[in-house]
């Protein structure tokens, strides 16, 4: 098992009613993983030392390939296996071959409706093995660069590592992102602009968790991130990009773990759209 980074953020995955499902689906696909913690509403687990959780929610969003997750192979062999056991129930949406930029890649949606994009390559020329990676599209296509630019200056520790854009005569408006990649508190991310006709665009069934050691962090990327963007319930809100984030206490597990408490701890922050970390440790 690799050492676990640092997961100040991580993926959320709304599914609906397959948490444990899901979860385990993706720690048997990938291998190098484990289940951190299951309860009836979230279920915490590890891909290669990296922390995404499963969502135990309804059928109001639906997952699509807005946000999607570039994942890193330097063995064809293992990749052609993840692919295969990726579309067993899923859907190609760019087919598993040579690109320009990898010699194999491929886009496709799996059985619970995330997306990834499996690559050969060096895990040097990133540094981690999933980066999640942010489509614009629709009324947010061209706001990529703004957006890259925007989550640096709100994350500390954050650089931006390239920005690749369109040149005259390619396939897409001069100067949209062709792919960028950057870094937020040392987690890697990418950021392409697409202006193909998608039916689909950001929305809550994949959100970003940002784990907070205090009540003034919490504050901090809270006022940050909604401006120009919408309040929701529960730590969560929406930026002005339109991508979800759930801004939440690192204290939250702790406070959840005990059967009894937890009770009057969601019944609590059921009341609230910030999280207020005093009324939930007193709950």
């Amino acid at each position: 098992m690799n050492e676990t980074m640092k997961n100040r953020i991580y993926p959320c995955l709304w599914v609906n009613g397959l948490a444990r499902e899901a979860a385990s689906f993706y720690c048997d696909v990938f291998g190098d993983s484990r289940i951190i913690s299951d309860s009836q509403v979230v279920v915490a687990f590890e891909l290669s030392g990296q922390k995404f959780i499963c969502l135990n929610a309804g059928s109001e969003f639906v997952l699509n390939p807005a946000i999607s997750f570039f994942v890193l192979f330097e063995s064809r062999e293992e990749l052609n296996e993840t692919w295969n056991r990726l579309m067993n129930g899923g859907a190609e949406l760019m087919p598993l071959e040579k690109y320009e930029w990898s010699e194999r890649y491929g886009w496709l949606q799996d059985r619970y409706g995330a997306s990834w994009q499996l690559a050969l390559g060096k895990m040097s020329d990133v540094g981690q093995k999933f980066t999640p990676t942010l489509l614009f599209t629709g009324t947010q296509h061209g706001r990529a660069d703004e957006a890259v630019r925007f989550y640096t200056s709100v994350f500390k520790n954050s650089s931006i590592t390239g920005i690749l854009k369109y040149n005259p005569g390619e396939n897409e408006p001069e100067g949209s992102v062709k792919h960028a990649q950057f870094k937020l508190d040392d987690h890697v991310f990418m950021a392409m602009d697409s202006s193909m006709p998608h039916q689909f665009s950001f929305n809550e069934a994949l959100s970003l968790v940002v784990e907070c050691n205090s009540q003034e962090e919490i504050d901090y990327f809270w006022y940050k991130l909604t401006e120009d963007g919408e309040e929701s319930m529960c730590g969560w809100l929406k930026d002005k990009f339109g991508i979800s984030w759930q801004i939440v206490p690192a204290i939250l597990g702790e406070l959840m773990s005990n059967p009894e408490r937890s009770a009057r701890v969601i019944q609590a922050f059921m009341q609230m759209k910030k999280f207020e970390i005093d009324q939930l440790v007193n709950a």
